[in-house]
């Protein structure tokens, strides 16, 4: 129900803030028994393309000509290459490098974050090949020798890979140790918790399922609040140079 067309989502041109009661479910071509809510793409401003993928029991991801980053938000998602199958849980997560013909599918209801991205060849360094992993087995991080935030980084850190994906996790009343402006563009995905999020000259509060873009040099910075950990899934560009 719309409260006289109050939302907490906002788009301003260098990030944007997209919550629950705006989402929009539409299919992408070639998916079946899925709908995604696209939550960044090109038109935005974004260098990607990240949605949630709602999947019916059988549900498949259509094809795609960039690479792709799965991560399991819940239920089981089979991802299928060159024959083998791997059965991913919560938590699960699968790289496919471009043109690596491959099969994504649902064996229960099942949602997933999925990040899509061209991919820049880097002169001298072999292009990446198919990375599976589970995010709960990936060692966690102090930032900056805080114990209270936590990073797992999901991809290799490896010139090959042009770009990253990480979890970051918050104990109550943590928060970033300075206020970044960087080159890099961001997708996050707020996956527990909650806390305030500044973007630009703004302050949003901001809750599980949030989605946050945000663009290069972008002012940001966050602190979590309440009483659990907060947790959130964020994409960036890197290990390339800006020149391309």
């Amino acid at each position: 129900m719309h409260h006289f067309g109050e939302t907490r989502s906002r788009s301003e041109p260098d990030h944007a803030l997209l919550t629950a009661d705006t989402f929009v479910r539409a299919p992408l071509p070639g998916m079946q028994k899925c709908m995604a809510i696209v939550h960044a793409a090109p038109v935005l401003g974004a260098g990607f393309t990240q949605y949630t993928a709602e999947f019916e029991s059988g549900g498949v991801l259509g094809p795609v000509q960039a690479q792709r980053f799965v991560f399991v938000l819940d239920g089981e998602v089979r991802v299928e290459i060159a024959g083998e199958k791997h059965v991913l849980a919560k938590d699960g997560y699968s790289y496919l490098p471009v043109g690596l013909p491959h099969r994504v599918e649902a064996l229960v209801a099942s949602r997933a974050a999925v990040i899509e991205k061209p991919y820049f060849p880097l002169e001298g360094v072999p292009s990446p090949l198919a990375f599976l992993g589970d995010e709960r087995a990936v060692p966690a991080q102090p930032l900056m020798g805080d114990d209270g935030l936590e990073v797992r980084t999901l991809l290799p850190a490896d010139a090959a890979f042009d770009m990253a994906v990480n979890t970051m996790t918050y104990d109550p009343g943590a928060t970033l140790p300075m206020v970044e402006i960087h080159v890099m563009e961001h997708g996050m995905l707020m996956l527990e918790g909650g806390g305030i999020y500044r973007l630009g000259e703004k302050w949003y509060p901001v809750t599980a399922g949030d989605f946050i873009w945000m663009g290069p040099y972008c002012p940001q910075w966050f602190g979590a609040l309440g009483k659990t950990k907060s947790r959130y899934l964020i994409y960036k560009d890197w290990n390339r140079h800006p020149l391309g």
